[in-house]
């Protein structure tokens, strides 16, 4: 008997230890709204769950061997009536869970931008949305805020009430990006670039982390997020300002090598465009960006005119770039090679023409090595070569 008199007042040992469920007791509008779709869906489904239990319990107590008073109807095969409850209710409760997963995949979807900053309040005219870049590291997290011109690691800050936009992304393997107070974990990829739209109604401090398995150092892959008052947030920000020094591309650099337990950094200076070079994987000098690679991609490719392109690297970085045709050995695509932005049509028929050349496309496939004579193109062929545009 003591036994079920401790598993009764388990629930409400539960209640009074004080532990706050914050996935469902959030802070941000848009965890809110998360929160109140896992509650529903779970009344849903409960719907069917908890009568199919206490009906399997009450058969087996009713039909049990030693009830000899239970109605007994061997031959009964059939019942119109049961057969509708059997199958209308699990469909009804279906098309409600498909219905409101429809809603709410669209209107909570992390790169649509916010329309309200809680339930029945509208975002006031002239709202500008905070943004911060997010680089997931090994093992530790990097904030950039391009407007105010600051960086951080394993510390952020926004104001209370205004909408905020997270350009996320990651510079070695994958992560995820997860503030349960906030709203859901969207996923840092390097070379990729994801988006979270959210909020914070509450002041206070609250825990970040990655939510998903990254090696060694994932565990103390930490951060704080701190929500404040705009006068708390201006302060804050000019306090990062004062804490002086600029994280440049070397400063990034090292501080993107492998460590634990990470402790909090400010700087008051950022290089202009890192973010958008950690996104294209080119902050090492001498690196084309992945953007301009693939836009070179698009207008033909480099053939085998880029093998003299093909630098070695020289960073610890997990991305191998033509490793197919060079072996084991690290390299990259060197920046000698003219930008998307340089590549005008002058410039891709003067480079289809040089690589026609340098190719051997000008001599007698007679004269060609066998190795010449597979890479050289055809007199109609389009291969862009290194240029010194």
């Amino acid at each position: 008997m003591s036994r079920f008199r401790v598993l009764a007042a388990l629930p409400l040992m539960a209640a009074l230890s004080g532990c706050n469920m914050v996935v469902l007791n959030p802070s941000g509008d848009v965890a809110q709204q998360q929160a109140n779709l896992v509650v529903i869906s779970t009344v849903l489904m409960l719907l069917i769950i908890v009568p199919v239990m206490a009906l399997t319990v009450l058969f087996a107590w009713r039909y049990r061997k030693s009830n000899s008073t239970a109605r007994y109807e061997p031959d009964w095969d059939h019942s119109t009536q049961l057969e509708l409850v059997i199958w209308a209710a699990p469909l009804l409760i279906i098309i409600c869970l498909g219905a409101i997963t429809w809603i709410t995949t669209h209107l909570l979807d992390p790169y649509r931008p916010l329309d309200r900053i809680a339930a029945d309040r509208p975002i006031p005219p002239g709202t500008r949305t905070l943004e911060v870049d997010v680089v997931a590291m090994d093992w530790k997290w990097l904030f950039l805020y391009p407007e105010q011109g600051i960086a951080l690691v394993n510390e952020m800050a926004a104001p209370v009430d205004r909408p905020i936009r997270f350009n996320i992304t990651a510079s070695s393997v994958m992560n995820s990006f997860y503030v349960p107070a906030l709203a859901g974990q969207v996923y840092a990829m390097p070379g990729m670039q994801t988006q979270l739209h959210a909020v914070i109604n509450k002041p206070g401090s609250y825990r970040g982390f990655s939510a998903n398995y990254s090696g060694a150092g994932f565990s103390q892959m930490r951060f704080t997020f701190h929500g404040l008052s705009e006068g708390d947030f201006d302060r804050w920000v000019a306090d990062v300002k004062a804490s002086g020094g600029k994280l440049d591309r070397s400063g990034y650099q090292q501080l993107a090598k492998p460590s634990v337990d990470e402790p909090v950094r400010r700087y008051g200076a950022v290089e202009d465009g890192l973010f958008k070079a950690v996104v294209g994987m080119c902050v090492e000098p001498g690196k084309m960006c992945m953007h301009d690679m693939m836009a070179i991609d698009a207008r033909g490719g480099l053939g085998m005119a880029g093998i003299n392109s093909v630098m070695p690297r020289q960073d610890d970085g997990q991305a191998r770039r033509a490793s197919a045709v060079f072996g084991p050995a690290p390299s990259y695509v060197a920046a000698g090679i003219c930008s998307v932005a340089e590549l005008g049509d002058a410039a891709v028929a003067d480079a289809v023409g040089g690589a026609a050349s340098f190719l051997g496309a000008d001599r007698p496939r007679s004269s060609l090595t066998p190795t010449e004579a597979s890479a050289a193109p055809s007199p109609a062929g389009a291969a862009l070569r290194p240029s010194t545009l």
